[in-house]
């Protein structure tokens, strides 16, 4: 039996979670049929019964011979309304729109989900820059300055024992290092990730205090090509004052589901 409250898991409705969430995180490769069925050590006539079942609901696409299958549209549509419904998402969009016109830099909203963070929001940069966090990404929370921000947040007694897996060769992996670089993130009040998510990356996180202990951060991110000490220290100045400003209009999220 799960963690479910003491209530017996469906297992139907396990196995297609677990399909989804397997597909999904294949990205741009489809699977087939024999591949799913052994992943998930499910029979292969009830893998594809399944299938087609979530096909026709459009949870599930195929491609044109039928033995494809990818993650299929309604996964999208029930993802945006995940953010269309959260109102601490509704209430900071406007604050990164201040930061991302007042630094010009892309700025993100990230929620902690275990040891990963989950990209809720993104404003681009003015200037041309690829980063693997678009909306809908998951990102080791020990690699950037999000998660970094929101493990500070939290005892380090509750960090796993590592190794954590490197994402660049900057990545902290031991639990010391991270333990180290979290005690620095709580003396300034900011975390910061140099190069340690994407090379050529720098990011400077910061906690959003309207829950406790914090779920959500906004981070600004920054080439290193770009970065002078005099723009590190205007990015610190106006995130700063952006935090404020979103959890100077927490109050209004005070009747808010907290969800689990």
């Amino acid at each position: 039996m799960s963690d479910t409250g003491g209530v017996r898991e469906v297992k139907s409705a396990a196995r297609t979670v677990e399909l989804l969430e397997v597909l999904a995180a294949r990205g741009d490769r489809p699977a087939r049929l024999q591949e799913l069925a052994d992943q998930l050590s499910v029979p292969r006539s009830s893998m594809y019964a399944l299938l087609q079942t979530l096909i026709s609901r459009g949870w599930v696409r195929t491609d044109v011979t039928g033995s494809l299958y990818g993650i299929g549209i309604s996964a999208l549509l029930t993802g945006t309304s995940y953010l269309d419904s959260d109102p601490r998402v509704r209430a900071v969009r406007p604050f990164l729109d201040q930061a991302s016109e007042a630094l010009g830099e892309t700025i993100h909203l990230g929620r902690l989900d275990g040891m990963d963070v989950a990209y809720l929001a993104t404003r681009e940069s003015h200037a041309y820059l690829r980063t693997i966090s678009r909306v809908g990404r998951r990102l080791p929370a020990h690699a950037g300055a999000l998660g970094k921000a929101l493990l500070a947040e939290r005892p380090d007694e509750a960090l796993p024992p590592g190794p954590y897996p490197a994402l660049t060769p900057n990545t902290r992996t031991t639990r010391a290092s991270l333990t180290a670089d979290l005690a620095a993130t709580r003396e300034r009040g900011h975390a910061v990730d140099r190069e340690e998510s994407v090379t050529g990356i720098v990011g400077f996180g910061f906690a959003l205090r309207y829950d406790t202990p914090a779920l959500d951060a906004i981070s600004c991110s920054v080439p290193v090509a770009r970065l002078t000490p005099e723009h590190e220290e205007r990015i610190v100045a106006v995130m700063r004052e952006v935090r404020a400003g979103i959890e100077g209009a927490a109050p209004g999220l005070a009747r808010a589901p907290h969800w689990r």
